[in-house]
């Protein structure tokens, strides 16, 4: 009678501890950043995106997210899979600044970044990792199945040969265009052709239902291109969010198909928003008007600028910078807002920069140091400050730990890779972002 209690309580036991480990087991996770993504894209019925809409009504979706500052691709998706800003992940722009204050290197290797990533706290959970051309993310040594955003720095336009040289593990890119693509040819995978965004769905959906990774990590860039094009709206807009959408119905399939769609939890958002423009502004003009020029420079990000100052104590020129600004025609100074120091810091800007310039809607600004101070520009821009909804990007969130047609207000961007790391069981130690519980099944 002993020995059989003995083996009942054993069973039990087993039992038990087999029942804790698979309830603390997480589940899968993708997450889907479409660059230039906005809440109207989901929440408007003239935007053509059934696939996120339907993930939507069935989900958690937000009225909008408030960015980092500047709301550019690099820097955001870098907070993205960090939660944290650029003044501590280090990735203040798209690319690096060259000597003469223009866009120098674009920043591509995963070293440059200074922070704890998602990638990492999963990979030291013992989780599967795996990413499709997602913004600085070469050399990765965190990923397990790697189709890293690059391109040849001698033709920007071929993406094909970078992108197998450092795939990882060596091979993948190859494996993909046998299984996934098919032969691609230059303008099938670079921002010219619509078909980028379906080839990155495409590789992804193969390295799901093959390699089954816990967390993949995707970047569509289409929708970027075409808004630049043509600004927020139009039929390229159309086009192009509609082939978005149906690159999440095709990574859809292939969780369904690789029967894990009812353990994966999705997170469709973005990187900032956009607003149409029809000027431009130089504002490193006004520096050369005030013989300043060799002392101080503007780095333009689009919908933002950025002053630097050869010596960051020289106080008597930013003084003179700002009472420079101040004493332009109104019709100038409507076209920007001053962001000091203490704005700059709330949203994690560039340290090195002692204040920066913020386009209204309508403008941006150039780098140009010679010509006109303002110029025709058309289509769309975004890196100005995040306190304007039009320059916000979405949230839209589905999976067997979100709550069903749950409509919450703001997120900033911040809180998403926070909220990405609990749902994988682990946390990121950098991040002061909120992870909303009332989001999430109890």
């Amino acid at each position: 009678m002993i020995i059989k209690l003995k083996q009942i309580f054993i069973l039990a036991a087993i039992i038990f501890n087999y029942t804790v480990t698979w309830s603390q087991t997480p589940n899968n996770l993708i997450i889907i950043s479409i660059d230039g993504f906005r809440s109207n894209f989901y929440m408007e019925e003239q935007w053509p995106t059934p696939h996120i809409k339907d993930l939507a009504s069935n989900g958690v979706y937000s009225k909008g997210v408030n960015g980092i500052f500047p709301t550019v691709t690099y820097p955001s998706h870098t907070t993205l899979i960090t939660g944290v800003g650029p003044d501590k992940h280090g990735i203040y722009y798209n690319t690096e600044i060259a000597e003469n204050g223009e866009s120098g290197k674009w920043i591509y290797d995963f070293s440059q970044i200074k922070s704890q990533t998602l990638w990492q706290v999963a990979k030291e959970k013992g989780l599967k990792t795996a990413s499709v051309s997602w913004p600085i993310s070469v050399n990765a040594p965190y990923i397990d199945y790697n189709i890293p955003e690059i391109w040849s720095f001698t033709n920007p336009m071929d993406r094909r040969g970078a992108t197998d040289k450092y795939a990882t593990p060596s091979g993948l890119f190859q494996e993909v265009v046998e299984n996934a693509t098919g032969k691609m040819n230059v303008n099938d995978y670079n921002l010219s052709s619509l078909s980028m965004d379906q080839n990155l769905a495409r590789i992804a959906a193969y390295i799901l239902r093959k390699y089954k990774p816990n967390v993949l990590t995707i970047h569509l860039p289409n929708t970027d291109g075409a808004q630049h094009k043509n600004g927020r709206l139009g039929i390229e807009v159309q086009k192009a969010i509609a082939g978005a959408d149906q690159a999440v119905g095709t990574i859809i399939d292939a969780l369904k198909k690789a029967d894990l769609f009812k353990k994966t939890n999705i997170i469709i958002t973005g990187d900032h928003g956009f607003m149409t423009v029809h000027t431009s502004i130089a504002p490193n003009l006004w520096l050369k008007e005030m013989n300043v020029h060799n002392k101080a420079f503007f780095f333009s990000t689009g919908g933002s600028a950025f002053l630097h100052l050869k010596d960051a104590n020289d106080k008597k020129t930013l003084n003179k910078i700002l009472n420079k600004l101040h004493s332009l025609p109104y019709g100038l100074q409507k076209m920007f807002k001053i962001i000091n120091r203490e704005q700059m810091t709330l949203r994690g800007a560039d340290p090195r920069a002692v204040l920066a310039l913020s386009a209204t809607n309508g403008y941006c600004f150039t780098n140009e140091k010679t010509g006109e101070l303002l110029n025709k520009k058309i289509g769309g821009k975004h890196g100005q400050y995040p306190d304007n909804e039009l320059i916000q990007t979405g949230f839209v969130a589905f999976g067997p730990n979100f709550q069903k047609g749950l409509l919450f207000n703001q997120l900033q961007l911040e809180d998403i890779a926070p909220l990405a790391a609990h749902l994988l069981g682990t946390l990121l130690n950098d991040s002061k972002g909120i992870i909303y519980n009332s989001m999430l099944v109890k």
